[in-house]
C-alpha cells in the first residue's frame, strides 16, 4: 500500500491506496485516455470495474466504514488532470440519496451487498411546472454495474438490504475539487 496523501480541495482526504486499486486505476486511465464519447467511456469503465468488484483486496477497512446517519462517501482517487474519480460509497440497510442527476459520465459497480436505484424522465407541464415521472427500476448485486452520462440521468439509489451495500463510483470529473457529483437534486412531484 501507498502511505496515506494529504488532505485534498472539499470534503475528502486522499485515501491509501491497495496494490488492486492501483491497478484498477491503471486500466481506468488507459479506458478515460481513449476520449470516446462520455456513454461508451461509462460502459469500458464499468467493463474494467467488474472483475475487481467483491475482491477482498480493493478496499482497506477504513474505506469500508458507514455513517449510521446518512450513506459514506470516501473518495479513493481524483486523476490529476481531473478526468476522473473514484469514490466508494458505504450504505447502511435504508440509507439513500435524494433524486438527482450529475455533472458528468459515471459508472457504478456494487462490491457488496446490492443497490436498488429508480430512474426518472422529467416531464414539463405547458403551465410551466414539471414532474418526474419514473422509467425504471432496477436492483444491482455484488459483482454488476451500471453506466450513464447525461442529459437523461436523474436518479434515486438506496440500500434495500438488510445489511451494509458498498459500490464503487467513477465519475469523469474532479470530485475532490467539486466535493461532489451531483449537479441537480430535484424535488419535484414525482408519480412514485
Amino acid at each position: 500500500m501507498t502511505p496515506a496523501s494529504t488532505t485534498v480541495p472539499g470534503a475528502f482526504t486522499a485515501a491509501r491506496t491497495t496494490e488492486r486499486l492501483e491497478a484498477l486505476l491503471a486500466g481506468l486511465r488507459e479506458d478515460v485516455g481513449r476520449g470516446l464519447p462520455p456513454d461508451l467511456t461509462a460502459h469500458l469503465v464499468g467493463e474494467r470495474l467488474a472483475p475487481h468488484l467483491g475482491a477482498p483486496d480493493l478496499l482497506t477497512d477504513e474505506q469500508r466504514q458507514s455513517d449510521p446517519t446518512r450513506y459514506r462517501q470516501h473518495l479513493l482517487h481524483a486523476e490529476h488532470d481531473g478526468s476522473f474519480s473514484v469514490v466508494a460509497l458505504v450504505w447502511l440497510p435504508g440509507q439513500a440519496t435524494d433524486i438527482h442527476d450529475h455533472v458528468s459520465w459515471c459508472t457504478t459497480g456494487v462490491h457488496q451487498g446490492q443497490e436498488r436505484e429508480r430512474r426518472y424522465r422529467l416531464l414539463p407541464a405547458a403551465d410551466g411546472t414539471a414532474r418526474l415521472i419514473a422509467t425504471d427500476e432496477v436492483v444491482n448485486e455484488q459483482g454488476e454495474f451500471c453506466g450513464f452520462a447525461p442529459p437523461g440521468d436523474i436518479h434515486r439509489v438506496w440500500n434495500p438490504g438488510p445489511s451494509t451495500a458498498i459500490s464503487l463510483h467513477v465519475y469523469g470529473a474532479d470530485i475532490s475539487r467539486l466535493g461532489s457529483s451531483v449537479r441537480r437534486v430535484y424535488q419535484l412531484p414525482t408519480d412514485c
